[in-house]
């Protein structure tokens, strides 16, 4: 059953079910909060944002049927939001819609996440070398802040914690290139990729190992190596894949960067 973590969703006029009682959150948002986001985007974005959360914290299941009038329901909304919410949801790769079939939420096949990973190393490896160009003592500290929040994170074996800020990093490190196409591809990338990101952060020892690679990272793009920082984060991601592979009992050859120079 679907589990909204804000407020149902009130407009005039409204039909919709009454909100549901707030135990049935699985992370509730204070009212404040819930206001702020109301106020700051569309009825059609805020269902989008919530059904981007709960696909993306695994509540609704990949593979999984989304019946457009039950989520109407279920967030005191009309169809309308709904239905263009999940137009927004296949544009960004969560979704698929089925001519005749209805919404379901995308699975991608092990071969597919594969294929993924790689493009996304590669992307990731144009990311470390310009950042390690262009980053100001800012957007270092900012980084290393958000290591620090995955650093605590991983002391207490929060997986869910740790997954949200390693998402968090990882999307900041590409805005800071300030490349908008890149900022889109490598967002379809990874929501594609989110299902097997979860699984591999959730083996036994990987947290502190993660950890240590995004320090690494933060470290080069400081000291302004560009082909470490981005040795660094290709090799970050090809490690996620062989986990990803190693939960499933699959093997691939390990991918190499083209041998650049020096800066």
């Amino acid at each position: 059953m679907l589990k909204p973590s804000i407020p149902a969703i009130r407009t005039r006029g409204n039909r919709g079910a009454p909100p549901r009682p707030a135990d049935a959150a699985p992370a509730p948002r204070n009212g404040a909060d819930a206001i702020a986001l109301v106020r700051s985007s569309s009825l059609p974005t805020l269902v989008e944002k919530e059904l981007e959360r709960m696909i993306l914290a695994g509540d609704l299941p990949a593979g999984g049927k989304l019946n457009e009038a039950s989520v109407a329901e279920l967030l005191g909304v009309s169809r309308g939001p709904v239905r263009e919410a999940f137009r927004a949801l296949e544009a960004s790769g969560l979704v698929r819609l089925e001519k005749n079939r209805g919404v379901f939420v995308r699975q991608i096949s092990v071969d597919e996440a594969d294929e993924i990973y790689e493009v996304r190393a590669a992307l990731d490896e144009f990311v470390g070398r310009r950042l390690a160009q262009t980053a100001s003592i800012d957007d270092v500290r900012e980084l290393r802040a958000r290591v620090e929040r995955m650093e605590r994170a991983a002391a207490k074996g929060d997986v869910d914690a740790y997954a949200t800020a390693n998402l968090e990093f990882h999307d900041r490190l590409v805005e800071l290139t300030k490349n908008e196409k890149l900022l889109a591809t490598y967002r379809r990338l990874v929501n594609e990729l989110n299902l097997y990101r979860r699984a591999t952060l959730a083996q036994t020892g990987t947290l502190p190992v993660s950890t240590r690679e995004h320090r690494e990272i933060v470290d080069r793009i400081a000291a302004g190596q560009a082909a470490a920082a981005g040795r660094a984060l290709f090799d970050h991601v090809m490690a996620s894949r062989e986990r990803m592979h190693r939960t499933r009992g699959t093997a691939r050859t390990p991918a190499q960067p083209l041998p650049r120079k020096s800066r």
